[in-house]
């Protein structure tokens, strides 16, 4: 049998096919890198898991994550999406979501590609355990700037988990089959 990081539970097999064939890839297409910013704010307060095993349904209530339509979006369809009970109904996350919508297309503008953007933090890749922590300078650093655009729903450590999902962080641990330096 292969060995996986310890976060994975092995009888969920989303949740394996997650760790094995995205988690800690990098990402650089600004779509991809969208919606996982958006599905990581909504797990806030809950499990990664949660997350994954409703992103079909995001998908489709978030009109697969088109940012032009989701960055449009006004108070008929938060009460759509309110009344899904296949996705996340926090008016708060959803309202942030369209917020944040609108803040990742100007910082696109602004720095040519939101992986730019991320870049202009971390040049290079960071290899880290997952075990080590839950934030770290860079999250930080990146969630002030988000916040300070006034972004919602990116603490630290939520910019933590994201940075590890899409692989500025490669956080798989020694004896994972994907860690890869």
């Amino acid at each position: 049998m292969c060995k996986r990081c310890s976060w994975v539970n092995l009888k969920n097999e989303k949740y394996i096919k997650y760790h094995d064939e995205e988690w800690g890839r990098l990402l650089t297409e600004d779509d991809r890198l969208y919606e996982l910013l958006i599905l990581e704010s909504f797990q806030a307060g809950l499990s990664w898991e949660c997350i994954l095993n409703k992103r079909e349904h995001f998908r489709e209530a978030f009109d697969n994550f088109d940012i032009d339509k989701v960055s449009t979006y006004g108070e008929a369809k938060i009460a759509e999406l309110m009344e899904n009970p296949l996705i996340i109904r926090n008016r708060l996350k959803i309202k942030a979501a369209i917020k944040n919508s609108r803040i990742f297309k100007e910082i696109v503008k602004e720095c040519g590609s939101f992986y730019g953007y991320l870049r202009s933090f971390a040049p290079e890749i960071i290899y880290e355990d997952f075990t080590e922590r839950t934030t770290s300078p860079l999250s930080d650093a990146i969630s002030a700037d988000l916040k300070k655009r006034g972004m919602s729903f990116v603490g630290s450590t939520i910019i933590y988990s994201y940075l590890q999902s899409m692989g500025i962080i490669n956080g798989h641990s020694e004896d994972c089959m994907c860690y890869r330096r």
